[in-house]
């Protein structure tokens, strides 16, 4: 394994200026590519973790503020990347690490940037982005640097404002993957016989989510995002998995209808983040956009079912409107009883959903969080045992040919 040089290489920095749609402006220093990127001011809270925050595809479309002072300390590697490539689509840090140090760097993460053209702006006061985003919203924003930093501020707003707001975003099918492919148990050290077989559909899935079923016995078949009911089946699962992602979930019309045919068909179902939303709306509920999101791994929930305070990993700009008062009925009206089983301490906004009458259930946080807290990484081991305990119900086939069971 190749480690950071001793010394730090020397790059031209070039002014930069992170302009937002309401005009506030803050200037800086060239990170990464020059250039000019857009796309949707947020912040996010992790102290650690900034190599998983930039390769996490939920934060496609994004301009990305760190409110740790100082990033790139520990460099990047191959290991620690939660997918094939930097998703965010722009990054703002106040202090950039001189040079990587430690034993694992194989590379600086100023350099991969650069290398993979993400534009970013360093010498940021973050505090008060972060502060300005808290009391006005996530907004559109854009960063510019180089030559585009010296255009007047007024024409650089009218390219902030031209582009489309991240309500009505399409973006899961952009970051998903062309072609299905397997995790097998055994590629990550389980000696015994394969537990489950689970279909994950890749809406902007992270690496640790199929190691963490593998670990534990279960063969995943990770399916791209469009995948029809009948890719589902020809995995022969013994669950279905939806994973998180980017953009608006009242956009993923093709996703809700899947499931509805996955819960019509009594297949146990487990949901994370965009996978929690379009449970949601095909149960009949609404979504809708939160005004800054939450973003970190530091966030509080409740699991209401044991009054245990788990502390989360999450990143998400949408959410589930849902009565906290439950059990209720479904809206949709044939899905029976369903309940919130988990709420944010900081403002109660839904974290999961359990449906009482299928075997079904969801969160909005990230179980498998590799840069966080791994509280909640029961909620693997939790599915498992709802995919067995579908298999011994009376009347279920045995197998994964259960998942056939319901079909039209």
């Amino acid at each position: 394994m190749s480690h950071a040089p001793t010394t730090a290489p020397v790059h031209r920095q070039a002014p930069a200026v992170l302009v937002l749609e309401d005009g506030r402006t803050f200037r800086g220093r060239a990170y990464g590519a020059e250039g000019t990127t857009l796309g949707e001011a947020v912040f996010a809270t992790g102290m650690t973790g900034y190599q998983e925050t930039i390769t996490d595809p939920s934060y496609a479309r994004q301009l990305v503020v760190q409110t740790a002072p100082h990033i790139g300390n520990t460099g990047v590697n191959a290991d620690d990347a939660e997918s094939r490539r930097i998703w965010v689509a722009g990054y703002v840090i106040r202090d950039a690490a001189r040079r990587p140090s430690n034993w694992r760097s194989e590379q600086s993460l100023d350099d991969q940037l650069r290398e993979q053209g993400i534009v970013g702006i360093e010498g940021v006061d973050t505090r008060a982005v972060t502060r300005h985003l808290r009391e006005r919203g996530a907004m559109r924003a854009g960063i510019f640097s180089g030559p585009d930093a010296a255009l007047p501020a007024d024409r650089l707003l009218e390219r902030v404002l031209a582009q489309p707001s991240m309500a009505g975003a399409r973006l899961a099918e952009e970051v998903s993957i062309d072609e299905a492919y397997v995790v097998e148990p055994a590629d990550h050290g389980w000696t015994g016989e394969t537990v489950a077989t689970v279909a994950a559909l890749d809406l902007g899935i992270k690496a640790m989510t199929p190691r963490h079923f593998a670990q534990r016995g279960v063969r995943t078949v990770v399916l791209p995002a469009g995948a029809s009911f009948d890719d589902v089946l020809a995995a022969r699962p013994d669950g279905v998995f939806m994973s998180n992602g980017p953009g608006d979930p009242a956009t993923a019309d093709a996703q809700v209808e899947l499931l509805r045919q996955v819960l019509d068909a009594r297949v146990p179902f487990f949901g994370i983040c965009f996978g929690n939303q379009i449970l949601g709306r095909a149960l009949g509920f609404g979504t809708y956009k939160l005004r800054y999101g939450h973003r970190g791994i530091n966030q509080p929930v409740m699991d209401r079912r044991t009054g245990k305070v788990e502390i989360t990993s999450q990143n998400h700009g949408f959410a589930v409107d849902a009565p906290l008062d439950g059990p209720v009925e479904a809206p949709a009206g044939k899905y029976g009883r369903v309940e919130v089983s988990h709420v944010c301490l900081n403002d109660d906004v839904v974290e999961g959903l359990a449906c009482l009458d299928l075997p079904a259930f969801s969160v909005q946080y990230h179980p498998e969080a590799a840069a966080g807290p791994h509280d909640s990484a029961y909620l693997f081991d939790r599915f498992i045992d709802l995919m067995q305990a579908e298999k011994d119900r009376p009347g279920s086939r045995p197998g994964s040919d259960s998942t056939t069971q319901g079909e039209n």
